[in-house]
């Protein structure tokens, strides 16, 4: 899942993206109003974390603009994150469409159980638990797990492998694993999905018994299926 950080403060934007990358998490930064409002234009997101104070926009204009565009980006789950802590602002905020409203200073534990809980939300009545075999994907947790055992995974392996359980039955293309696994500023290109692929199957290979295997699907892209039972 990808996430929009708007954050001026240096520091605090690096310890955040930091901390949610570390929960499995892709991250974009955004240190201006104005190229937040020019990210959310193109760009989709399961979810914006904006501060209020920026230079070139304020972050209230910023959202006022998300929401006033509508249609699926325009539905974006947006939390404030900000020092302004008055209950006029945080009264403003709400009436724009922020789904929450986080005062600073705060704790990263509690800005984490906050950013799932409304990642949460925004999938509505989907399962909490994806499951392929024997692999299975909590979403609250958002820990994998495979014939029974926790599945070590790297951040962007693990990133890849959430956007194919995620997607039952429905093959992901090469493009849409690229824009869910890296942020628009890192230096990679289209073929290094078909690396994170690679290290994935081997994984899953290494328990032939656990019932999950990604299938290429030439001209169309990838698909998380059931292995066929082993011939006896």
């Amino acid at each position: 899942m990808r996430i929009l950080l708007v954050e001026d403060h240096v520091e605090l934007s690096h310890w955040v993206s930091k901390a949610l990358r570390d929960a499995n998490l892709t991250v974009e930064c955004a240190a201006t109003g104005a190229d937040a409002d020019a990210l959310l234009h193109t760009q989709d997101y399961a979810l914006v974390i904006l501060d209020l104070t920026l230079p070139r926009m304020d972050g209230l204009e910023v959202l006022r603009r998300l929401r006033a565009r509508g249609g699926t980006r325009g539905r974006t789950p947006v939390m404030i994150l900000t020092a302004r802590g008055g209950l006029e602002e945080r009264v403003q905020g709400l009436n724009l469409g922020a789904d929450d409203y986080l005062a600073k200073p705060f704790e990263l534990a509690e800005l984490e159980a906050r950013v799932k809980a409304l990642l949460r939300r925004s999938v509505g009545n989907e399962a909490l638990v994806h499951t392929c075999g024997q692999l299975s994907f909590d979403t609250v947790s958002r820990m994998f797990t495979y014939c029974g055992e926790p599945l070590a995974l790297t951040p962007r392996e693990h990133a890849v492998l959430e956007a194919l359980i995620s997607r039952p039955g429905r093959a992901v293309s090469k493009e849409k694993l690229f824009d869910e696994v890296f942020a628009l500023d890192d230096d990679a290109n289209l073929d290094a999905i078909e690396l994170y692929i690679h290290r994935v199957r081997k994984k899953l290979d290494k328990r032939p018994d656990g019932g999950a295997a990604i299938a290429t699907l030439r001209g169309i892209g990838y698909l998380l299926q059931e292995r066929p039972p082993a011939a006896s």
